[in-house]
């Protein structure tokens, strides 16, 4: 009997306690708040630009050959010398024209000697010229319609990460390679004042595909989509109540655009506010979501049937670095 007295006893006690806790933190749980916030319509200088990645060669380099069968009598260079274009490199012992340096640059190669015999384009030596460099770098397929000869571009190299050298692109891959179904295409870049840069060291360049002054803009994620149009959310304050507030749309016209700022063409003027995406948070949890706004929802960056300089096609996706803070 006792027993079953005390059984009952801790039963009750195990079920007050629980209930007692379920209706604690249930009291002391806030509710869930969306956070609005806002930005503002500015105007300056609007940047978009196209990543890449690749490495350092030389823009100048070329084999020595010979023209015909001959005696060589002397060789004038060792390896490692530096040429200037035109040099004598080469003599023969019949008398006949030497062979001279086709461009300026270091010899980083010679294959012959004094007494040996040449014949017809034989490769008797290989020049660098270190003082001109290019990277070459891959370019997504989506990207490289908008990438043109004579663009300018600023590359950084991992052996250098805080200097950044000008550049300009000189030639664009006709044909690109195939990787896991993702074609790229080399774009090579020529570098105006390597300085330090050396050969074969990892670079990225950033190319400069379009660029407007004095453009309106706003961020990416305030812009909405509904269809083929779109639309900010102004937000619209009673000053006489701030606690009774309401949101209006607004349809616009977009231009360019790069990761984080996108053009406003029409519907919109410098200074007005415009909401971005609430953040949904709660007490009881440390998650938080972002939460789109309008029946298309928020952009997202994601523009489909236009591309970054605000004409038709797939929108570009490089953008690694691409188009950084106007």
């Amino acid at each position: 009997m006792k027993k079953w007295i005390i059984t009952i006893i801790i039963a009750v006690i195990v079920i007050g306690g629980a209930s007692w806790y379920f209706l604690q933190n249930k009291k002391n749980q806030q509710p869930v708040m969306a956070a609005t916030s806002t930005a503002t319509v500015q105007k300056g200088k609007l940047d978009v630009k196209v990543s890449g990645s690749g490495s350092i060669s030389s823009s100048s380099s070329q084999d020595v050959k010979a023209t015909e069968m001959d005696e060589i009598d002397e060789v004038l260079v060792s390896k490692n010398d530096t040429v200037t274009k035109g040099d004598e490199l080469i003599t023969f012992t019949d008398g006949s024209d030497p062979i001279v340096a086709p461009i300026t640059g270091t010899i980083t190669s010679l294959d012959v000697a004094s007494g040996d015999k040449t014949s017809d384009g034989q490769v008797i030596a290989h020049i660098t010229n270190y003082k001109k460099l290019e990277t070459t770098i891959k370019i997504d397929e989506l990207d490289i319609s908008d990438i043109k000869v004579g663009q300018s571009a600023e590359i950084t190299a991992s052996a250098f990460p805080d200097e950044t050298f000008k550049g300009k692109v000189t030639n664009v891959a006709k044909e690109g390679e195939a990787t896991n179904g993702v074609s790229t295409f080399d774009v090579t870049v020529n570098i105006n004042e390597p300085k330090k840069l050396k050969v074969g060291m990892s670079t990225e360049a950033n190319i400069l595909t379009a660029s407007k002054g004095n453009a309106l803009y706003i961020p990416v994620e305030a812009v909405h989509s509904n269809g083929d149009k779109k639309y900010v959310v102004i937000p619209q304050t009673d000053n006489q109540d701030q606690e009774h507030s309401s949101s209006s749309r607004v349809e616009i016209k977009t231009g360019i655009h790069n990761d984080t700022y996108i053009e406003v063409t029409n519907g919109l003027s410098k200074g007005q506010q415009v909401e971005l995406p609430a953040i949904v948070k709660s007490s009881s949890t440390t998650n938080e979501k972002m939460r789109g706004m309008g029946e298309g929802g928020m952009m997202n960056g994601n523009f489909p049937g236009m591309n970054q300089n605000g004409g038709t096609g797939p929108m570009n996706r490089n953008n690694g670095n691409g188009g950084g803070r106007p």
